[in-house]
Order: C-alpha cells, then structure tokens, then sequence
C-alpha cells in the first residue's frame, strides 16, 4: 500500500506564510538599508564576507559558490560587477591552473569594515530587538532545525515522497 502524506492543515499553512512572508519582509528591509548605508548589495556583502572570512583574503571561486549558495555562473556574474567596482579580483589559482581563486582587495576590504557597523546595527533594530531572549533562542533552535532537515534530505539525495 502506498505511503500517503497529510496536506498542511490551516495552522499549519498560516505558520509556514507568516514564516516566509516576514522573512521576505526583512530581507527586503535588511537589503534596503544595507544599500542606502553603505552602497553594497546584500550580494557583496555576503561575497566580501567570505573573503573576509578565508585564509589569506582568498577563496577559489568553486568553494566561494558553495559558501554563498549561488550557481556558479550567477556568481561570476556578481564577481565581474565587484571587479569593476575594484572590491575583488580575480587569479588562475595557484594550486590549479584551472581555477580561479578570488581575492578581496583593500578597496573591498575597506568596503566591507565600512559596511558591517550599519550592517549589524540594521540586524538590531530590525530582528534582535523585535524579540525577546527566549524568542531569539527560539528563533535559532528552529532555524537549526530547518537546515539540519534540509541537509538531511540533500544528503539522502531525495525528497519526500508526494502526496497522493
């Protein structure tokens, strides 16, 4: 006998789009003042971040991807803009001729200082002072949640079975 599954019920379904409608919402907020504040995307920001973040200020292109969660060809399109911009460059990677490895300039890591001061303030005012302790401790433990079932599925290479 085939496994069915339950549809959502109405409680369910409201949690799931106040979810989702709220996150689009502060996303697009978040976006907004990141922008007007200091003149980089929600793109750049998550690109310099990563440079920031690796050894040496330089991450091969493939795992800068990955890191990002962006298709490869997106992010060499955001790469040529950032270039241009001088916030990145980009090097046949040493290791591997070919690849490429990205490098933060100090141009973009100047961008990027300069960026997170109004950045995490934004992240205050918006999401950590709506809640309270206990809300925020909730707010990460479903969070935790939601990636570990993803990456549950993603490594099971498949979805749950459809209804019906």
């Amino acid at each position: 006998m085939p496994r069915t599954r339950r549809l959502p019920t109405r409680a369910e379904l409201h949690a799931w789009r106040e979810f989702i409608e709220t996150t689009e919402a502060l996303r697009t907020v978040l976006a907004g003042r990141l922008q007007n504040d200091t003149g980089l995307s929600p793109g750049d920001y998550a690109v310099l971040l990563a440079l920031s973040e690796a050894d040496g200020g330089r991450i091969r292109s493939s795992d800068l991807a990955a890191r990002v969660g962006w298709e490869r060809s997106r992010l060499s399109h955001h790469l040529g803009r950032m270039e241009r911009r001088q916030l990145i460059r980009r090097e046949k990677a040493t290791a591997d001729s070919r690849g490429a490895e990205i490098i933060l300039t100090p141009p973009g890591a100047t961008a990027f200082r300069e960026a997170t001061a109004p950045h995490l303030r934004a992240i205050r005012e918006l999401f950590v002072d709506a809640l309270t302790p206990d809300q925020l401790t909730a707010a990460a433990d479903v969070a935790t949640a939601l990636r570990k079932h993803l990456a549950q599925l993603s490594a099971a290479g498949s979805r749950p079975p459809r209804a019906g």
